[in-house]
């Protein structure tokens, strides 16, 4: 898989995150989930995003974020290690602006790819059946349902792939 970037997101710049973005990032999350009707909960499911370096990068996972040529955060994705060969998908997220443009396909083929590069043999993801573009995404890049041992509250589907 190549990835290109498709000439309309040329202006778009992927980075490391680190814990300065951690606001802007939970801003971002819990306005999608939101957009959804789903709940954030910063205690639990989402306390990964109180210490991104922690949580992503020192354990030898990445987190992402996407900006816009001002600065302006329009999305994220983190992978995080669940084992030596799996690694679990999380925070792929978009604000509705930049939706529809071929960047979470983008996304998803970079994820996949670094998984790869960094040794991971499997990537899973939990995702809520309201989100039904990204359930489409995953599919047409071959997840499959899967069962495991512990879903999130508000996630009540879970997807994995072979790398």
């Amino acid at each position: 898989m190549s990835l290109d970037v498709p000439e309309n997101l040329y202006h778009l710049k992927f980075r490391s995150a680190t814990n300065d973005d951690r606001e802007q990032v939970q801003s971002l999350v819990f306005g999608v989930l939101a957009e959804f009707n789903l709940e954030p909960d910063p205690d639990a499911t989402d306390a990964d995003l109180q210490n991104i370096e922690a949580n992503y990068i020192n354990r030898g996972g990445v987190f992402d974020v996407i900006e816009d040529e001002n600065g302006k955060l329009v999305g994220t994705f983190g992978l995080y290690p669940l084992d030596a060969h799996t690694c679990e998908l999380r925070k792929m997220y978009l604000i509705p602006s930049v939706r529809g443009q071929g960047l979470g396909k983008h996304i998803l083929r970079k994820a996949v790819e670094r998984a790869k590069e960094m040794g991971f043999k499997e990537m899973v993801l939990e995702t809520s059946s309201k989100l039904v573009a990204a359930i489409q995404l995953y599919r047409q890049f071959g997840f499959q349902p899967i069962q495991i041992k512990h879903v999130t509250p508000r996630a009540d589907q879970s997807y994995g792939m072979k790398l």
